[in-house]
């Protein structure tokens, strides 16, 4: 009985720990706080970087000088025209210093959700022109022009 009892528990255990080291986070609209249907991301974007972001909800290319070449390529693209070849702001917000139009912005998983879910106004969902790796990249690219003070920079702890 003793060793049936032991043995459900290191069971029970394993299945803890297995399910906590397989956990994701839930990415949530950044308006409505409805959960983000990921069934919409374009194609393409399944990467092992993204897989790494849905783990913990950090941008696993931040700082990786070759991937924010490419996510600056993207941003000029798909980005600057509202939102300023240097980030400064135009149509919509300024994105390289310390104010955040919505505060969850200041983190990654934030800025992410306000990237794939868009937001009010002029900012709709970027799922249709990006897939979820190049995200990463413009975001990669956001963080690294940052001109704020790096003490409210939520990214970088």
């Amino acid at each position: 009985m003793k060793l049936t009892q032991l043995l459900a528990g290191i069971l029970a255990g394993t299945a803890l720990i297995s399910t906590a080291a397989h956990a994701e986070i839930t990415l949530r609209n950044a308006i409505t706080g409805e959960q983000l249907d990921m069934s919409f991301a374009k194609k393409g974007g399944d990467t092992e970087a993204f897989k790494q972001f849905m783990q913990d909800g950090k941008n696993p290319y931040n700082g990786n000088e070759e991937v924010i070449a490419e996510g600056e390529s993207l941003y000029m693209t798909g980005c600057s025209g509202c939102h300023g070849h240097e980030a400064e702001g135009k149509l919509g917000p300024a994105l390289a210093d310390d104010y955040w139009t919505y505060p969850s912005g200041e983190t990654d998983k934030g800025l992410f959700e306000i990237l794939f879910g868009g937001a009010q106004g002029m900012m709709g969902p970027q799922y249709v022109n990006f897939n979820t790796d190049e995200m990463l990249k413009i975001m990669a690219f956001i963080r690294s022009i940052y001109t704020g003070d790096t003490s409210k920079a939520k990214w970088l702890k």
